[in-house]
């Protein structure tokens, strides 16, 4: 397997993780669709859920992806990113407690709610290391290569810069898009177990706390990320 399958996989899979998770929703779909009285109100309150959590994403993503557009910084970027996870991971850990303000959502606010819960949580953070290492920047090429790179001028530079930068943001919005249908699908499978064969006592008896697990992945996230820009 490729490096690049390897990162894929990865964003596949903490965004099945991501949705497996109660703190990012899918129990309030399970809840509208108890209280709809039919399957598909579970299905519609998972659209605005994965709309936030997009957009959560791609608020975090895309401006690391842009600021790879400074080549020789890139590493540095990588390493400062990773360590940010690492240390957002320890303060989860040692301090895991839900912001209070989310605890009531009204359901015009869904998309609203589950933007700011996947921002309060670091669910964009996560996937900074693994982002940027499919936006590697290639190694400048030695001797000829290098004098025909500064034969193009200030110019030709500037295009190819500019070029790179809109690559990587696009790489950053198809990451975080890719993310977003596996959190769902993965949601969905979850909300519609529970609404149409567990039922809610199934959540009386059991709560899936992964809090303790959600700052561990974090700290991993962040050491992976200082890892691979070493």
């Amino acid at each position: 397997m490729t490096a690049t399958a390897a990162l894929w996989l990865t964003i596949v899979g903490v965004g099945v993780y991501h949705g497996l998770n109660p703190a990012m929703g899918w129990p309030l779909a399970v809840a509208n669709g108890l209280e709809k009285r039919r399957a598909s109100a579970v299905l519609a309150t998972l659209l605005p859920l994965g709309g936030g959590h997009f957009a959560a994403m791609a608020v975090v993503l895309v401006p690391f992806a842009w600021l790879t557009w400074y080549v020789e910084w890139s590493r540095a970027i990588r390493l400062g990113a990773g360590v940010l996870v690492l240390g957002f991971g320890l303060y989860k850990l040692l301090r895991r407690r839900h912001p209070r303000a989310l605890a009531r959502i009204r359901p015009t606010q869904l998309a609203w709610w589950s933007f700011l819960m996947a921002t309060a949580h670091g669910a964009g953070l996560m996937l900074v290391p693994f982002m940027l290492g499919l936006c590697i920047a290639p190694s400048p090429a030695p001797d000829g290569g290098a004098l025909a790179g500064a034969a193009m001028g200030h110019a030709g530079q500037w295009a190819l810069m500019s070029h790179l930068a809109q690559s990587n943001a696009a790489t950053a919005v198809a990451v975080a898009a890719v993310h977003t249908l596996a959190m769902m699908l993965a949601g969905l499978g979850m909300a519609w177990a529970v609404y149409r064969y567990l039922g809610l006592h199934f959540l009386r008896r059991v709560w899936l706390d992964l809090d303790l697990a959600w700052g561990a992945s974090l700290v991993i996230a962040g050491a992976a990320g200082a890892g691979m820009a070493l």
